[in-house]
Parts: structure tokens; sequence; C-alpha cells
């Protein structure tokens, strides 16, 4: 059965650095979770005029692809997809939750 929640997009894709990665931690069931810093900078076209938008956004990656994301270094180009949440039940601050990763050529 589809609520109307499941019909709300939640999906960003993002192409980032790597500025800073976390030590890699396993949650009380063993799951690997590693949290990271990505960023952004690019050339967009907003209202017609052309603007730099450059942010930092932090992110996190759970299981495999925490494994994978912990073999990487920070300065490393990636291509990322993922939904965004908040922080935790008491910081609403936004995250990225990675579903995937892809390292850029030129690494």
């Amino acid at each position: 059965m589809s609520t109307e929640a499941d019909n709300v997009i939640n999906e960003l894709r993002l192409a980032a650095r790597i500025v800073e990665l976390s030590a890699l931690r396993h949650t009380p069931a063993g799951i690997p979770v590693l949290s990271c810093v990505l960023a952004h900078e690019s050339r967009q076209i907003e209202a017609g005029i052309e603007r730099e938008a450059r942010l930092e956004l932090s992110a996190m990656a759970i299981g495999e692809l925490a494994q994978t994301l912990a073999a990487a270094a920070p300065g490393t180009s990636v291509s990322v997809t993922g939904f965004m949440a908040a922080k935790s039940a008491r910081s609403r601050m936004p995250v990225l939750h990675l579903n995937t990763i892809e390292f850029m050529e030129g690494n």
C-alpha cells in the first residue's frame, strides 16, 4: 500500500570533493558507519544570471559504502547520490545519507 509520504522526492545528486573523513566506526549491531564533509563548487544560472555556488555539506555512509569511502583520501573528487535527513532527533541540521559514490577520474 502506497502512502502520500512514499511519493515525496528526497534525492540529491552532487559532484564534490571530500574535505574531511572521520574514523570508520561500527554500530552496536556491527554495521560500518563513516561521516564526512563534502565541498562543492560550480557556476549555476539563477533568474537568468550566472553565479558561483559553493557549499560544504555533512554526509554519512553506512554498510559497504562506508568501507568503500574509508579507503578514499581528503581531496578526492566524487559524484554522489543520497537523501537528506536530520542529523539526529535532537539536531535538525541536515546530513546527506549517501546511497552511491563514484570516484572521479584524475584523483
